[in-house]
């Protein structure tokens, strides 16, 4: 669970995603470039997804569903659900703690924001997280130091974070198709391939996102599946721990 979320209500109302074909936002032309491509990523407050997911970590895979909540800037929400939608896990993640129950051992992990630094880099934050989720942009990659280069009607943008190098790839309208971190020291990389675009909450957001981080000793690929999604509904966020849990070593 900690390595998949490394990678990374009231009753929400119900929605299937339809996938029409996505239109072009057209960048207003009174902006910088940089400007554009930040007011081309999705705002929102709340958001809630459910997602097919296929986990793979150094080889074994498993088949799982993600149901996905995020408050913008304040928690992460994630409960997983296995064969005939049973919960094993739950996760919450703030700015500055991560919390996890394993049902399927009985155990919880409450460790400081920090722990996910075990299987990233330090440039991967809270705010990069909730990029990742929605199909962002990671928001430090838009920076002044960024070299801009288009390619074929995309924009391509090279730079470094400190020891990062980073390969940022947006379509025509400016949202991220692809993304490279490469912390070549430390013999870490992440890439991320954001497709199938469709229409949500009168949102563009990518129904397939897909991982894949790579560490000393450690292989991780995440490939995410969205088939529902909503934005700006009341949401609730529950988490507690269960009597009887014991922490994890």
């Amino acid at each position: 669970m900690c390595s998949l979320l490394a990678v990374f209500g009231c009753k929400p109302k119900k929605q299937t995603i339809a996938a029409p074909k996505p239109v072009a936002t057209v960048p207003d032309k009174s902006l910088s470039k940089l400007d554009a491509i930040r007011a081309s990523q999705l705002s929102y407050n709340t958001f809630s997804g459910k997602a097919k997911t296929r986990l793979d970590i150094n080889g074994s895979s498993n088949d799982v569903t993600l149901n996905i909540r995020i408050q913008k800037g304040k928690k992460i929400w994630v409960s997983v659900t296995a064969i005939a939608g049973i919960e094993v896990a739950r996760a919450l993640i703030t700015p500055d703690s991560l919390w996890v129950i394993n049902k399927l051992q009985g155990l919880y992990l409450q460790r400081p924001f920090a722990y996910i630094y075990s299987y990233t880099s330090r440039q991967i934050n809270f705010d990069s997280l909730e990029a990742l989720l929605v199909g962002n942009a990671i928001p430090q990659l838009i920076n002044e130091d960024a070299k801009l280069q288009a390619d074929s009607g995309r924009t391509v943008m090279l730079g470094n974070l400190q020891e990062l190098t980073y390969k940022l790839v947006l379509g025509i309208d400016l949202k991220s198709n692809h993304t490279e971190l490469i912390d070549q020291d430390a013999g870490q990389s992440l890439t991320i391939d954001n497709s199938a675009f469709i229409a949500a909450t009168n949102r563009v957001l990518p129904s397939q996102i897909d991982m894949s981080s790579v560490m000393p000793k450690k292989k991780v690929k995440m490939n995410l599946h969205y088939i529902k999604a909503d934005f700006d509904q009341p949401l609730e966020y529950p988490f507690s721990i269960p009597s009887g849990y014991s922490p994890a070593k």
